[in-house]
């Protein structure tokens, strides 16, 4: 699982490197625009595989998939991390001054760091030493900053693109029904428990 979720960079990695050096590659005429889309891409998708482990572990009962779902979390904060330093790095060129006001002056931008902000310490508060310090229950309800910034994310993605709002659209769904899931379940179960007039 490591191996297939670390894939998609060692083929953006190799085809970047192509490009580099002026080869035949696989990232079109702008190699750093389509790196900034893809990997911002990759960081959405496998934040909603993530997000998608316990609805698919509830309705199948496979309690297997429990275990990738940190392993995924991380690699979404993985490709989020590389979308922000292909932006840094290769679209502004490490000028650090005109990083900070593309993040002050365009709101897309702005979102979008809040996104990464957020996901931040959910990466590194991921390990068991983490949960033990900080109690199973304070651990929970830091870790439900992922559904603010899977939101944001995509707001991000929306803001960003100029015309077609196709793909955002998509994943606006797939996390409005994912997290629906999860409103859906703490209702159903809050109403069990809830003693009869």
């Amino acid at each position: 699982m490591f191996l297939v979720a670390l894939l998609p960079a060692l083929y953006l990695g190799w085809h970047f490197w192509l490009a580099w050096t002026n080869q035949p590659n696989a990232l079109g005429a702008e190699p750093v625009e389509y790196l900034e889309h893809e990997t911002g891409n990759l960081g959405l998708r496998f934040l909603a595989i993530s997000l998608a482990v316990t609805p698919l572990r509830q309705l199948t009962g496979w309690n297997q998939l429990i275990k990738f779902r940190r392993m995924l979390g991380l690699f979404a904060f993985f490709y989020v991390t590389l979308h922000l330093v292909v932006f840094a790095a290769l679209d502004l060129e490490l000028r650090l001054g005109e990083v900070a006001a593309e993040i002050v002056k365009r709101p897309f931008i702005t979102i979008g760091m809040a996104a990464w902000l957020m996901l931040l310490p959910l990466a590194v508060t991921s390990t068991k030493g983490w949960i033990r310090r900080l109690g199973g229950r304070r651990w929970n309800r830091l870790h439900q900053l992922v559904y603010v910034a899977a939101v944001a994310g995509v707001i991000h993605f929306w803001w960003g693109q100029k015309k077609d709002v196709t793909e955002p659209m998509v994943f606006a769904v797939i996390f409005a029904a994912l997290l629906g899931w999860r409103l859906w379940r703490r209702f159903a179960v809050d109403a069990r428990r809830t003693p009869a007039a």
